[in-house]
């Protein structure tokens, strides 16, 4: 058997409906938690970032899709080899990477349900020499399920503990919340919006990508007819199986809800969002159940207004960032992906159709060899 082969080391990459960066983690799964042995975060180039908030617009063409598609696999393949240099670790040390790939469109509720993600695994597998899984989502949809949330598996191997009821909430773009009990069945779902809408608004309005801290809404008051307003969007009243994207919460979205508070101040409206985030959270975990404990992942771990409004939510639960049980926020989403490769090579199912609604467990993923035959 060769060292590869038997390798417990896997590399997850993975970029998110922010789109404000994309994370690789070198991942050791060998141990629960896993081992982070490290971790390169690096921005998509304006003109790449540019291409994909078209098509996530739904503006484009034909060779606008291929063309981001092969870009965004570039930058994936980069970032491995800037991971690889970083922790001095050889490609032929890791079984494999997990690419999630960049969504630029899900829409698992059409009648005729698909989702999609680029950056080609075949280009990452070459410029890497590296085998590849990639394009996990597409078969639980193709059972009938949502295409996500896909990480509750891995939060389930990862987090869950038998003495007592857990919850994780990865707040990216999107919100989603796993519900792990100390016993009985784990759920999940997307909640709802997470940075996204509040990054679209401090772009617009402060000239930033994101509220640093949430110090701007920090300076903020709720405003509770919007903050109504806005939960009474269909999608915050559905049950679980579910999941979403800036297909239905975008700019468009936003703006139509503030066309009847013409007057509000800009600070006000980025604390409402705040709130909407933390309400949908908090609103999708009360159909679950109460959690002993909350953790938290993803970018929004980092924002001490958030994290503190959640807090305040869900008190008495204590709400803690995933640092605390041994993974870095940023890393949990990445080492997911890594999990799912292990997984598929291993011929094992990645989905908790409880959680998706597919008709059953499958083996997720596709993978696509680095060294050619011969």
């Amino acid at each position: 058997m060769s060292t590869r082969s038997s390798s417990t080391l896997y590399i997850g990459l993975m970029s998110g409906t922010s789109m404000d960066g994309m994370d690789a983690v070198l991942v050791d799964l060998s141990s629960r938690p896993p081992r982070t042995l490290a971790h390169h975060q690096a921005h998509y180039p304006p003109e790449t970032l540019s291409r994909l908030n078209r098509l996530v617009d739904n503006h484009g063409h034909p060779d606008d899709m291929g063309e981001a598609d092969t870009r965004i696999a570039e930058h994936f393949a980069q970032c491995v080899q800037s991971l690889l240099a970083q922790s001095n670790t050889p490609a032929s040390a890791v079984r494999a990477i997990g690419s999630h790939g960049q969504t630029v469109r899900h829409r698992p509720d059409s009648s005729h349900p698909f989702t999609l993600q680029l950056g080609d695994p075949n280009v990452i597998a070459e410029r890497t020499g590296m085998d590849v899984v990639a394009d996990f989502r597409r078969r639980d949809m193709a059972a009938g399920g949502q295409g996500a949330p896909l990480a509750p598996a891995f939060h389930q191997w990862c987090f869950a503990q038998p003495e007592q009821d857990r919850a994780l909430v990865n707040i990216g773009g999107m919100a989603n919340m796993t519900w792990l009990p100390s016993g009985g069945e784990v759920l999940g779902c997307d909640t709802g919006p997470g940075n996204r809408l509040m990054d679209l608004w401090c772009c617009r309005h402060r000239g930033q990508p994101y509220d640093e801290g949430g110090l701007w809404a920090a300076s903020g008051h709720v405003l509770p007819a919007l903050l109504e307003q806005m939960l009474e969007d269909p999608y915050f009243q559905r049950s679980g199986p579910r999941s979403t994207g800036r297909e239905h919460f975008n700019g468009q979205w936003l703006y139509t809800h503030l066309e009847d508070f013409p007057d509000a101040r800009p600070e006000d409206v980025q604390r409402t969002l705040m709130a909407l985030t933390v309400s949908s959270i908090r609103q999708s975990l009360q159909r679950t159940g109460n959690p002993d404990a909350l953790f938290v992942c993803g970018g929004g771990a980092y924002n001490q207004t958030l994290m503190a409004e959640l807090a305040e939510a869900m008190a008495p639960c204590p709400v803690q960032s995933t640092e605390t049980l041994g993974v870095d926020p940023q890393c949990v989403e990445g080492a997911a992906f890594a999990w799912l490769a292990m997984r598929h090579l291993a011929a094992q199912p990645g989905n908790l159709p409880a959680v998706t609604g597919a008709r059953g467990e499958r083996i997720l993923g596709v993978c696509y060899p680095g060294q050619a035959p011969g």
